[in-house]
């Protein structure tokens, strides 16, 4: 098994750090399930605010982009003025972006809502510094295995909810406000920043650069089936896109304080992290929203089931569940199992839950595919985290946690527009296999990334702190 590269053991804090850790894994679930709570609502806000369907899939796709800028940016202010402020600003924005999406009657107006929304993913990053700071050697992959998990069970729950809400996504925006206030408030009274802050730059041009090559990116995917994938618009956004993605990593490789730290993704330490992250990311949101949009349509078209956004959530069920099971029990597969192990077997599983739908897509096949994913994102999100860090120099495990959070949610944020891109390209039933068998592909690569590198860095390789 792999060893984790920690500081020497530290003295028993005063005060019990656990309260605290269950406080930033609460508030970690909550960062997860303000995203898959919209992909059930997506027919909903089609129907309600008289839009497209690739136009209501940004309000997925925006907070996704928003979380892949800010994550990064937010780990990095992190460093310089404490991490605690920052989880605290985070949940803030998430709560009035909930009551702005909350009182939405708009496309416009949601998405803004949801742009503030976005700002929430970068939490998980935050909360593996501060727990790396906090919690003794001895149980500090339990901690991030807790928080990790949660975040999986989040996911699934986000699913749920909108279900529950029976597809009102007012309903749905107060909830998660509500909730994201009792968070606010139990990491407000329990958590406290383990380190000093330090100083530094935020890197403003890098963020501006990697936001611009993304929507170039996403807009090019998302539109190339309606626009023509050979047309002037779409080529010219994939020609911006090599080109603002070439300055962006130019800008990192040479300003003081990177965004993205691009040793960070090449090392042999961290690069099969980096990769089955995004991987996983992607996989797991073409399922779930495949399964959403397959589920939902009408069975007038010959291939949906007709089923309600409950009904979508009852499909889904077992995946909560398996999470939620799966995180209680994370501390014992982590002390048991290298973290590379896990997350092969867990992206394996998300792959086969892929497969399984390309071949049978009845009623029943929904809830064998939703305990699949359940049980690979369980397991595979439990040890993600400290696959990321494991083979960094410990003042860099912000800055690692940050970039693998960031390409898992890159992964995510491709998903929708992969979707739009195949549904426009091979419409009905056969278009869904395609969807499928996309998450399947991913999920297996994933799995053999973890597998490859987990076995090259049998021997603890540290990743370089400088670029």
């Amino acid at each position: 098994m792999a060893t984790v590269v920690v500081p020497a053991e530290r003295q028993a804090p005063a005060r019990n750090p656990w309260p605290g850790v269950v406080a930033l894994a609460f508030a970690a679930s909550i960062a997860a399930l303000q995203n898959t709570a919209v992909v059930p609502l997506l027919p909903v806000l089609q129907r309600e605010l008289h839009a497209s369907l690739a136009a209501v899939s940004w309000t997925l796709t925006i907070s996704l982009l928003v979380a892949a800028v800010s994550t990064p940016l937010l780990s990095r202010f992190g460093d310089m003025y404490g991490r605690r402020p920052m989880i605290l600003g985070a949940l803030a924005l998430l709560v009035a972006g909930s009551v702005m999406a909350a009182l939405a009657t708009t496309l416009p107006w949601l998405i803004v809502a949801r742009v503030l929304q976005g700002f929430v993913s970068a939490l998980v990053p935050l909360s593996i510094g501060v727990v790396r700071d906090v919690l003794p050697r001895r149980q500090l992959g339990t901690g991030i295995g807790v928080l990790s998990a949660t975040m999986g069970f989040g996911s699934g729950g986000g699913m749920i909810l909108a279900g529950l809400a029976a597809g009102d996504y007012h309903l749905v925006f107060w909830i998660t406000g509500g909730i994201t206030l009792v968070a606010g408030a139990a990491v407000a009274l329990l958590v406290r920043d383990g380190g000093a802050p330090g100083g530094g730059r935020p890197d403003l041009l890098g963020a501006a650069l990697l936001t611009a090559w993304l929507v170039a990116l996403l807009l090019g995917i998302s539109q190339g089936g309606s626009w023509g994938w050979t047309s002037p618009r779409v080529l010219g956004l994939f020609a911006a896109t090599v080109v603002l993605a070439a300055a962006w990593v130019a800008v990192e490789r040479r300003v003081a304080e990177p965004l993205v730290e691009m040793a960070m993704l090449t090392h042999r330490g961290t690069i099969g992290a980096t990769a089955a992250s995004a991987l996983l990311g992607f996989a797991f949101f073409t399922s779930m929203t495949g399964i959403s949009g397959f589920a939902q349509a009408p069975a007038s078209t010959g291939y949906g089931l007709g089923a309600s956004t409950l009904q979508v959530g009852l499909y889904l069920l077992p995946s909560t569940l398996f999470m939620l099971v799966i995180s209680l029990f994370s501390g014992r597969f982590m002390r048991r199992f290298a973290a590379s192990s896990l997350v092969g077997a867990g992206s394996a599983a998300v792959g086969a839950a892929g497969l399984w739908l390309v071949v049978a897509h009845g009623s029943g096949d929904m809830y064998v595919a939703a305990s699949l994913l359940g049980i690979g994102l369980g397991v595979g999100y439990a040890a993600l985290g400290t696959m990321a860090v494991e083979h960094v120099d410990p003042g860099r495990t912000a800055v690692a946690a940050g970039v693998n959070a960031l390409v898992r949610i890159v992964g995510g944020s491709t998903a929708g527009a992969a979707i739009a891109a195949i549904l426009a390209a091979q419409p009905g039933v056969r278009g869904y296999q395609w969807v499928f068998a996309t998450a399947a592909l991913a999920g297996g690569a994933a799995a053999l990334f973890a597998f490859v590198y987990g076995r090259i860095n049998r021997r603890a390789a540290t990743a370089p702190s400088a670029r």
